[in-house]
């Protein structure tokens, strides 16, 4: 074999290697840029849902308009008028700053006789019973005010328990579930919920006003890392390019 054999894949090493240097390092850029469109996505949302929450509620039949059309009526501030139907109330499990318990979803119905299920508030595990919140039970026609919220199309994730509708604690929002383990028929159920503000009710409970608008925003940390490792890579690969063959820390 000749020099110039031996010499060849000496040469074609620094080359491969300048090429997957190039590939991960617009990888890296590449990954940091869409973090950083994210953010600013997920910054134009939380704006837009803070929007929502500050201006005056709209009658629920804009929503319901909304809604038929295929817009977005998540955190949309709304307003109805009806009479809870409180012997058909639903029990979702959840906790409230600290506190384990249940917000409670009570129908409410309207004057047209369809029926809106609002999610009055959290009460504590040990108010779970409505004899145990008497004086919250309203029976009076009532006016409510609230945010909007969708209907799920699913579970949200197998690691979320099954609903257990024999002893009333729902796990996920199943509408449908929870209007027909009540008797309500689907076509008189309006497609969406409504969580009730924080007017306070009678005696205190249900604590109105639980929603909780949970949107991580860690996308510019994201991006400084992913820019981070750009940059950690070129330092290194420059440290090795200007490094003189041979040299050893004893010289």
């Amino acid at each position: 074999m000749t020099e110039i054999d031996r010499a060849a894949p000496r040469r074609r090493m620094p080359v491969i290697t300048g090429i997957l240097v190039l590939i991960a390092l617009a990888i890296l850029i590449t990954l940091g840029t869409w973090q950083l469109q994210r953010l600013h996505w997920k910054q134009g949302l939380l704006a837009d849902i803070a929007a929502r929450q500050a201006a005056a509620p709209v009658p629920l039949a804009d929503i319901e308009a909304m809604a038929a059309s295929g817009g977005d009526i998540e955190y949309r501030k709304v307003t109805a008028t009806g009479r809870y139907i409180n012997n058909k109330e639903r029990h979702f499990f959840a906790t409230w700053r600290g506190q384990t318990g249940f917000y409670v979803y009570t129908p409410l119905e309207l004057a047209d006789g369809r029926v809106l299920f609002v999610n009055r508030g959290f009460v504590p595990y040990e108010n779970k019973e409505p004899e145990m919140r008497m004086q919250g039970q309203l029976t009076d026609q009532q006016t409510v005010t609230g945010l909007a919220r969708a209907k799920l199309p699913g579970k949200p994730s197998s690691l979320v328990p099954d609903n257990d509708v024999a002893k009333n604690i729902f796990y996920w929002k199943d509408l449908d579930v929870m209007a027909e383990s009540v008797g309500l028929e689907k076509g008189r159920v309006i497609p969406f919920f409504v969580d009730a503000d924080s007017t306070p009710n009678p005696a205190g409970l249900p604590i109105g006003g639980v929603t909780q608008v949970d949107l991580p925003n860690d996308h510019l940390q994201y991006a400084l890392t992913w820019y981070g490792l750009a940059a950690v890579l070129v330092v290194v690969v420059a440290i090795s390019w200007f490094r003189k063959p041979g040299k050893t820390s004893s010289q």
